[in-house]
């Protein structure tokens, strides 16, 4: 089983690791910044019509190639600035999870994630089982 699409956006920037925390009867207490919660909101709003009939249910490869727009850079060349790859990913498979992609993002065995440049801008997902 296999589930492949793009979703044509300007990717969000904003990462998981930008929660904030304050401190509420001296316990910590975490919580999503604005920017955070568009970001979530945003990426389900495009999952949403990608979601499989089924969740995956054992081991799955995870391909994403993050397009951010080019710029003064080059179509197809490699984005080596902030974001990181990881801190995209965990938002990114949080959403998936909450979709209802997969029972549990711990399935996710192999990931391959890349950043580029592009001249359309997205995010391409493909997920396949193991």
């Amino acid at each position: 089983m296999s589930t492949e699409f793009f979703m044509a956006m300007i990717p969000p920037t904003c990462t998981h690791q930008e929660k904030q925390v304050h401190v509420v009867n001296g316990r910590p207490v975490f919580y999503e910044p604005a920017e955070l919660k568009a970001a979530r909101q945003k990426l389900i709003g495009h999952l949403a019509g990608h979601v499989p009939r089924e969740p995956y249910r054992s081991g799955v490869r995870l391909m994403v190639k993050w397009c951010f727009p080019r710029g003064r850079h080059r179509d197809g060349t490699y984005r080596t600035t902030r974001p990181d790859t990881d801190n995209l990913q965990k938002l990114l498979k949080d959403c998936m999870t909450q979709c209802g992609f997969w029972i549990d993002d711990s399935l996710v065995a192999s990931e391959i994630v890349e950043k580029f440049w592009a001249e359309v801008p997205g995010i391409y997902v493909r997920v396949e089982s193991l």
